[in-house]
């Protein structure tokens, strides 16, 4: 048997490799460009489970136990062939098996936070005990609450989780983690997307386990002192301290310093927010990579910087290795006491694998420990996959270690010393933003144009200023010195949030884009993971779909006619946006349509744009070749005669008149979600929200029978 080193088969022209009978033969450029890429095959791995992990949201149906067993059946079949297919075509057809082991860790993953979720509308007492305490969009205070029990409501059926916004005068409660609270409140299942193909967020729901969300008018009272497993002693842990940095620092700054510090981000104003994401330092307020990096590295640098003056210990010990180990236990409690979301854990993921790296003596900042720290996410919580967060956070870290890569047998001699900080904070900063723009633009429509410039003002002084302040902060705590570095932290959160106030007002701060087709992101991110991973001049050829994708995102077309599935909005694209059939009410739909539109307005200013036909309740819109009236209240579909002349009817209510049109009332759009019509060749097509999401178990649906071939396919 004959045995040839990767070297010599890779680099080797004209070398060969046996065969069954002793023979050889030389070895296909296929080949040889798949032994090329032995060195970063474990950076395929979680490319491959998120291919798998996508297909699986992406299904039209939601796939059986046949289906799974299939799956898996095929997995193993793919695990055993990739034996005998030979050493280059193995990892292909492993990659393979790992798509459709995605596919197996999704569907798992869904089956098992699975929850009773609402089927209608209830209102009346709502009890549970409390355990998560923020703020909703309305910047009301927002409980979400376990143990829940409804009225006249058996248990098997109530929800296991439930979030209720408190509205009015709520004096009566400090909301207390562990406390049992109960309340008169209104709650309805997760709604799903406000447009087809749009946020879903009833699959959002189901993942976070919540079965119902809602609100009260009514005062919240507290009916048992907290209690709760150590889980909960943590939450009140940090409430207690978020609420001692915000007394020591009254107004935004001790808002900021508090969500930094513990991930209550409740005392943020909605003004201050919407500055700080139009400046593109929103990030600065989730505990993220950021934050979790500038921790552990200050810790590091301070443990190592400090033994490292003791000669007897850096002579003796591995000051550099203690230094690592104690940086890790740091991020740890970082990681418990900031709430421990998907996010941080995404963070403290991404530095415990580097961190450790360093224990083992390998190199930290490597693609390889990119990819081991993505794979963790995504076995863990496969759905984060479809969230910006993850998106964002790993396209920026993949593209500075890439492009830092890349530059490491770069002579800078060149650059005087004083200059090469200031180079890699702009570079870093610059990388960043280009890695992540376009998932933020596809996310949230918008574009910062002077994003880059805030970051470069701000980001320095986060990481040399503001988190060592933290850090000195809590050293000094328990002597009752806190105050001392909260005082000094203070310095710095004040020119942030004023850097990023004047940023925002600046003109022509913020840019808004259409929202992209379902294919943009995926075709964009496996382009540019093509063109990071793989090894030798085909790389270059991600930049295909890239390009491809971009393409697609400058043609995408917005629907003609949008309905909302509460039957009481309609918004028609004209010539000056789309206009607005109320200028009220629906406000959570009406600001996403505009915003995904790319020009967003006040819903006053869009309801007073020309378009539609108003007769009393009745609101008309011409789309194609159809005639579609959306009609409100008793009162409206009352008086209507017939279908006013309409080709497709709309209503709030539940309509129980044959009439002679297409009717869609509120028990059709319960069961369809939001519509869209669009307008293609002369002739007008209706797509409803379900028959985008499919039949899926966060909608309702359930478990498809049949074959693979025929269910698994969008």
């Amino acid at each position: 048997m004959v045995n040839l080193s990767f070297t010599d088969t890779v680099l080797g022209s004209g070398h060969t490799q046996p065969g069954d009978q002793g023979q050889v033969r030389p070895l296909h450029p296929l080949e040889l460009a798949l032994f090329a890429q032995r060195g970063q095959l474990l950076c395929w791995v979680p490319v491959c489970l998120g291919i798998g992990i996508g297909w699986y949201f992406s299904m039209g149906v939601e796939p059986g136990t046949a289906d799974y067993l299939v799956l898996g059946l095929g997995g193993a079949v793919l695990l055993g062939l990739s034996r005998v297919v030979g050493a280059a075509f193995g990892p292909v057809v492993i990659g393979l098996a790992l798509i459709l082991g995605g596919v197996l860790l999704a569907g798992a993953k869904a089956h098992q936070v699975a929850g009773p979720v609402l089927t209608y509308r209830y209102y009346g007492p709502i009890e549970g005990r409390v355990i998560e305490i923020d703020r909703s969009q309305s910047d009301a205070p927002r409980l979400t609450l376990d143990r829940v029990r409804l009225d006249r409501m058996a248990p098997d059926r109530t929800p296991l989780q439930v979030r209720v916004s408190l509205h009015g005068d709520q004096d009566w409660i400090d909301p207390v983690p562990g406390m049992i609270v109960g309340m008169t409140g209104h709650l309805s299942p997760p709604s799903g997307p406000v447009e087809p193909g749009g946020f879903d967020f009833q699959r959002n729901s189901w993942f976070e386990g919540l079965g119902a969300v809602g609100y009260t008018r009514t005062p919240a009272l507290a009916l048992a002192p907290p209690e709760g497993g150590s889980a909960l002693w943590v939450y009140r842990q940090r409430m207690a301290i978020s609420t001692a940095v915000q007394t020591a620092l009254p107004g935004e700054t001790g808002a900021f310093a508090a969500a930094l510090m513990t991930g209550d981000r409740s005392g943020m104003g909605q003004g201050t927010l919407a500055d700080m994401r139009a400046a593109n330092l929103a990030h600065l307020l989730a505990i993220s990579g950021l934050h979790m990096g500038i921790l552990t590295a200050f810790v590091f640098a301070l443990i190592r910087s400090g033994l490292s003056l003791i000669p007897a210990l850096a002579l003796r010990v591995p000051v550099k290795k203690i230094a690592a180990g104690i940086a890790l236990v740091v991020g740890a409690a970082y990681l418990a006491l900031s709430g421990a979301n998907v996010a941080t854990e995404r963070a403290f993921i991404m530095v415990a694998v580097m961190l450790v790296a360093v224990l083992i003596d390998r190199r930290a900042l490597t693609l390889r420990a990119v990819a081991i720290a993505a794979t963790i996410v995504l076995v863990l919580h496969p759905d984060s996959l479809m969230g910006p967060g993850f998106q964002m956070s790993f396209a920026a870290t993949v593209a500075l270690v890439a492009v830092f890569g890349a530059m490491r047998g770069v002579n800078l001699r060149q650059v005087p010393g004083w200059l090469k900080p200031v180079t890699s904070v702009v570079g870093s900063s610059l990388i960043a933003g280009l890695a992540t723009a376009p998932f933020a633009a596809a996310h949230f429509n918008q574009i910062s144009h002077y994003g880059l410039i805030a970051n470069l003002a701000c980001v320095p002084l986060m990481g040399i200023w503001v988190m060592p302040m933290g850090v000195l902060a809590a050293c000094l705590a328990p002597l009752g010195l806190g105050g001392a570095g909260l005082w000094l932290m203070d310095w710095g959160l004040r020119w942030i949030l004023g850097v990023a106030h004047a940023v925002a007002h600046w003109d022509g701060a913020l840019g808004h884009v259409v929202t992209p087709g379902g294919a943009v992101l995926p075709l964009l991110s496996l382009g540019l993971i093509w063109v990071v991973l793989w090894q030798g001049r085909v790389r270059w050829a991600g930049v295909v779909p890239a390009a491809l994708a971009f393409g697609l995102w400058s043609q995408a077309d917005r629907p003609a006619l949008l309905i909302s599935d509460s039957g009481a909005l309609m918004g028609l694209m004209t010539g000056e946006g789309r206009a607005l059939s109320k200028a009220k009410g629906d406000g959570f739909a009406a600001s996403s349509w505009l915003e995904n539109d790319g020009r967003p307005v006040n819903q006053e200013v869009a309801a007073e744009r020309t378009g539609l036909t108003r007769a009393g309740r009745t609101v008309l819109a011409r789309v194609g070749d159809m005639q579609v009236a959306l009609v409100t209240g008793k009162t409206g579909l009352a008086a209507l005669d017939g279908c006013g002349g309409a080709d497709l009817l709309i209503t709030n209510m539940v309509d129980e008149v044959a009439r002679p049109c297409v009717v869609y009332d509120l028990t059709d759009l319960r069961r369809s979600g939001a519509m869209a019509l669009s307008v293609e060749e002369g002739k007008t097509r209706i797509v409803t929200a379900r028959q985008v999401t499919g039949e899926r178990l966060w909608n309702g649906g359930r478990a498809a029978s049949g074959t693979v071939l025929a269910r698994l396919w969008p």
